[in-house]
């Protein structure tokens, strides 16, 4: 593949350096899990589905569900490999995200199988602070929590709604042993910490998309399966991924409605009295 430069490491066609993903390969909405595999099984959802690209840790997927072009890249595991999925599938023209991953509670009432949306996440990974100072805030769109929350009321799955912690690491940076037990310093009594301040898991991934929406001006939000439970010491690896799944496909096909209605009624943003007049118009 010929590139543009080292600065700008793409085709003279737009074709992406890591994704391997050029503009019309993709819709505007993107579903972001972390896992390759996990692009299959989202896809295997939607009513036509086809397979755009894979390289390195990065496989694409582009269908249609309920009438919606969608799409689903897979981003790798932590922040620094997300940070190029997001750079790449915006230069192509996808503008919303909804990352659809596997969490761990922090707290007894969040149990396995259950369905965590997140509405902001606490910045302990490090991609981020490569583009902006610590204290600016790692926010999730509201039109798409909204959505995400709409979806999993339609589809009836156990569900949770509140702030996340997004870390590098996933054994001592969430405060698992290390290799003979260790654990830093910092990482003691971390979880604690997390469960007094509300937070109400571990991910790594959403505070990096959800710093890099607002810095860049997309929207972005995150639904996760609870597969693990830190208090209880619970693990079941697949609990809960295909409601997940189920709900970010529904909350695509959502998105996409509030968008027409926003064109249509030439408002840039949703508020509940424009869906209410939508509604009683019967959608005119």
């Amino acid at each position: 593949m010929k590139l543009k430069s080292a600065e700008r490491p793409e085709s003279e066609e737009g074709l992406q350096y890591h994704l391997r993903v050029k503009p019309g390969d993709v819709s505007k909405y993107v579903l972001l899990p972390g896992d390759p595999e996990r692009v299959k099984r989202i896809a295997s959802f939607w009513d036509d589905a086809w397979h755009v690209s894979s390289h390195r840790e990065f496989t694409t997927y582009t269908g249609k569900y309920r009438g919606v072009l969608i799409s689903s890249t897979s981003t790798g595991i932590g922040a620094p490999s997300t940070a190029i999925a997001i750079e790449e599938l915006l230069r192509v023209g996808a503008d919303t995200f909804i990352r659809v991953g596997t969490t761990g509670s922090l707290h007894k009432w969040i149990e396995v199988g259950d369905i965590i949306i997140s509405t902001g996440a606490v910045r302990l990974e490090g991609t981020s602070k490569l583009y902006v100072m610590l204290e600016y805030p790692a926010l999730a769109s509201y039109e798409v929590v909204l959505a995400l929350i709409e979806a999993a009321e339609s589809i009836g799955v156990k569900y949770h709604v509140g702030l996340s912690a997004s870390s590098d690491s996933f054994y001592v940076g969430q405060e698992r042993p290390g290799f003979g037990g260790y654990i830093p310093p910092a990482s003691r009594g971390l979880i604690e910490h997390l469960k007094r301040v509300n937070v109400l898991n571990f991910e790594m991934e959403a505070s990096l998309i959800f710093t890099l929406s607002n810095l860049y001006g997309f929207r972005s939000g995150m639904v996760c399966a609870t597969i693990a439970n830190r208090d209880t010491g619970e693990i079941i690896p697949d609990a809960g991924v295909d409601e997940a799944i189920r709900v970010a496909n529904e909350a695509v096909k959502i998105i996409s409605e509030w968008d027409l209605v926003k064109e249509r009624k030439n408002r840039k943003h949703v508020y509940p009295s424009l869906l209410k007049e939508w509604l009683v118009g019967g959608g005119k």
